[in-house]
């Protein structure tokens, strides 16, 4: 049985600003789910009024839920949340079920992957990797300036 996603608040044209949040349970080594977690994303943004920020987290997501997906041995949750705030941000977080981190790799003309996180340190305005804390995996998360989309 697969798991509808949930998808919270709404931004309000020149009204106060609401906490949005989309959290998408994903399958173990479901890619084809990659390209729904995109539309879910694109829609999410366009209804929390920050549409500008779509092609960079679109981007970023599909990086960090496919290595999850693909090097992992279970399956995914992914949370997407927009601060409201002085600190107005979207804040797009996989969690996983390994606490093997992720590691930045050169760039090499001989391989044909290994640049995804090369792209979230590059496009992102902040990432990084933290503990899940309950011990059984690891959080790869990035922010992008919503007040800059």
């Amino acid at each position: 049985m697969e798991r509808q996603p949930v998808q919270q608040g709404a931004r309000e044209a020149g009204g106060p600003v609401e906490a949005c949040r989309l959290h998408r349970p994903l399958q173990h080594a479901d890619l084809p789910a990659v390209a729904d977690v995109r539309r879910l994303l694109r829609e999410a943004l366009r209804n929390w009024g920050v549409p500008a920020l779509a092609d960079t987290a679109e981007l970023l997501t599909t990086e960090l839920v496919t290595n999850a997906l693909r090097h992992t041995d279970r399956g995914a949750v992914l949370t997407v949340t927009l601060q409201p705030g002085p600190a107005h941000c979207l804040r797009v977080e996989v969690r996983d079920f390994t606490t093997r981190h992720p590691r930045l790799r050169a760039p090499s003309d001989r391989r044909t992957s290994g640049r995804g996180l090369l792209l979230v340190q590059s496009l992102a305005d902040a990432w990084g990797v933290r503990p899940d804390g309950d011990g059984t995996g690891k959080i790869v998360w990035f922010e992008l300036d919503a007040e800059a989309g």
